[in-house]
């Protein structure tokens, strides 16, 4: 998917703060929330987005720690719902 239509996914208000679920091309899906960190348009800009998986998004809530959340590129993404 293209870095485009993935920012519009994440920032749009109706899905901000919520967990998704991720399909990939080559790998299982996953169920995780995207964090606009710090660095969010360096990193949409390489279509790259920071998602924390779902088993540790209440301990993402509690700490904002950045390093609960795994990087992935936008390229492999076949769908976000």
């Amino acid at each position: 998917m293209t870095n485009d239509l993935i920012g519009k996914f994440v920032e749009s208000k109706e899905n901000a703060g919520r967990p998704v679920n991720i399909s990939f091309r080559q790998r299982n899906a996953i169920n995780g929330l995207f964090i606009q960190w710090k660095d969010y348009e360096e990193m949409k800009v390489k279509n790259f987005w920071r998602i924390v998986p779902e088993g540790k998004i209440e301990e993402w809530k509690k700490t904002k720690d950045s390093s609960l959340a795994k990087l992935f590129s936008g390229n492999d993404f076949t769908k976000i719902k």
